[in-house]
């Protein structure tokens, strides 16, 4: 709200502008005012400041407001030992039963939330702080594997066949898998070292992705990356996004025309629908995000050479027929490291300030 002398002010200018020839609009315009709101301002005696009734603020009790006694009864009754493990939601009706009232649920709440106690108040263990996993970067083969395990339908309603697939971060290859009728720490931990010996992975250069299953984080298994040591890292609970390939591999794999309409009938189709499929992603699937070559070509260090000769073959046709070409010939760079979980400047100005507090 304007003052009064303020009020005087911007009247004498509006004034002075109309009688040297200026339209009223364009004044109150160039003031940031509408002309009713002026022409108001005229009509009354300006001296008298605000008459709005909504411009004279008075605080005025509700009448519907908790006397202190009565707020002392109902914090009484919340943390009462009839009480104090139940919502308000519940308090209300089974006090009603018994022919009292108290108060509304939404006083309750109120009251509980003024007192801090509106959370759960049962012996519980606490919230634990989940932390972001670690970045890794690839920057060759066999470097970074992610893995994850997905159902497969069966023909009896309720059990599942698991694919359990290990990818390569930098290639997508998929450097193994298998299929199995149960979830197992020690099923993993034998893929792993078959893995691991047959691309002869040393110790110490492998780290292992995956999220936070009972076959990832059991004993067997973190025996076995310690014995062939292969660090290991692991995704937030319950956020896919930590662990993206291997979701975007069970995608692809899944929505390909020859997944079979019916549920496997035993461990044995289900085996070689993944064998085909695997045969697939890796020696005939172009991959989008590494250029459109094949998991098996970038994994074996051809895709440079490929992309080279792409970009040729482009180049000598947009000479050949330069009235098709608008622009320059399509160019897909090599793609020389892939992130996994990389830290943004958001995510790093955090975490600096975190520390200094």
């Amino acid at each position: 709200m304007t003052s009064v002398q303020q009020r005087q002010k911007l009247l004498g200018l509006i004034d002075t502008a109309c009688a040297d020839g200026a339209r009223l609009s364009r004044a109150c315009r160039q003031i940031g005012l509408s002309c009713r709101s002026v022409q108001r301002w005229q009509r009354m005696d300006a001296v008298d400041g605000d008459q709005r009734l909504s411009g004279k603020r008075r605080y005025v009790r509700a009448p519907n407001k908790l006397r202190e006694d009565e707020r002392q009864t109902v914090m009484a009754t919340l943390n009462s030992e009839a009480f104090r493990d139940l919502p308000p939601s519940q308090i209300v009706p089974r006090l009603a039963d018994t022919g009292v009232y108290v108060a509304s649920e939404s006083t309750m709440y109120r009251l509980l939330r003024q007192q801090g106690q509106l959370a759960h108040r049962r012996a519980e263990r606490a919230a634990q702080k989940r932390s972001r996993p670690r970045a890794l970067a690839a920057t060759g083969p066999n470097q970074v594997f992610c893995w994850d395990i997905t159902y497969l339908p069966t023909q009896v309603r309720g059990q599942h066949f698991y694919l359990y697939l290990f990818e390569d971060l930098l290639s997508r290859q998929i450097v193994g898998w298998q299929v199995f009728d149960c979830e197992s720490a020690e099923l993993a931990g034998q893929l792993l070292r078959d893995i691991c010996a047959r691309h002869r992975i040393p110790s110490g250069q492998l780290t292992v992705h995956s999220d936070n299953g009972a076959p990832m984080k059991g004993e067997t298994m973190l025996a076995t990356m310690q014995r062939l040591g292969v660090a290991h890292t692991r995704s937030r609970p319950s956020v896919s996004n930590d662990n993206p390939y291997v979701e975007s591999t069970f995608r692809t794999l899944k929505y390909r025309p020859e997944l079979p309409v019916k549920p496997f009938e035993n461990l044995l189709a289900a085996r070689r629908w993944v064998t085909e499929l695997a045969h697939w992603y890796n020696h005939e699937h172009r991959h989008s995000a590494i250029g459109f070559v094949t998991p098996a070509q970038r994994h074996a260090g051809l895709d440079r050479a490929l992309l080279e000769e792409r970009a040729l073959v482009y180049e000598r046709a947009r000479q050949e027929n330069p009235q098709r070409w608008t622009g320059p010939a399509r160019q897909r760079t090599h793609v020389d490291v892939v992130h996994l979980n990389p830290e943004t400047p958001q995510i790093k100005e955090l975490r600096n300030t975190q520390k200094i507090v």
